[in-house]
């Protein structure tokens, strides 16, 4: 792996921020990025936008959810819209797409892995490299 990984690298794409503690009712208001807030969307799935604009066919959101391990992660789904119907894409471990935001909203991707790089500086989470089988 090499030293000093940023936005765009494809070793970056490999990185996963794994949470500390899992997002609850009680806690989800601590994960507030910019004026958004995090919405249970499923049992122990939580998300929330990363960046989403009115007039933007692109949106990307924020996936908080346990994997096999039993760790959570942050991941990120690409909003899509189908026949009507609001639906968001297979999540994305989280430099894959913090390197996905950052082919379509640079600046927003930096922001976004600040607000990620945060929550890691206040030890409520930890970048891992994702292990290869």
């Amino acid at each position: 792996m090499k030293e000093n990984l940023k936005l765009g690298d494809d070793e970056f794409g490999q990185m996963l921020l794994v949470l500390s503690e899992p997002v609850t009712e009680k806690n989800h208001k601590d994960y507030k990025f910019l004026d958004y807030e995090m919405n249970e969307i499923a049992d122990d799935i939580w998300a929330m936008p990363a960046f989403m604009a009115e007039d933007e066919d692109f949106s990307f959101f924020f996936i908080i959810t346990k994997i096999d391990t039993g760790d959570t992660v942050v991941a990120f789904s690409e909003g899509t819209l189908e026949n009507g119907q609001f639906g968001l894409s297979s999540p994305l471990p989280t430099g894959e797409g913090l390197n996905m935001l950052f082919t379509h909203k640079p600046e927003r991707a930096q922001l976004v892995l600040k607000f990620l790089n945060d929550i890691s500086k206040a030890n409520e989470g930890e970048w891992r490299m994702i292990e290869e089988n």
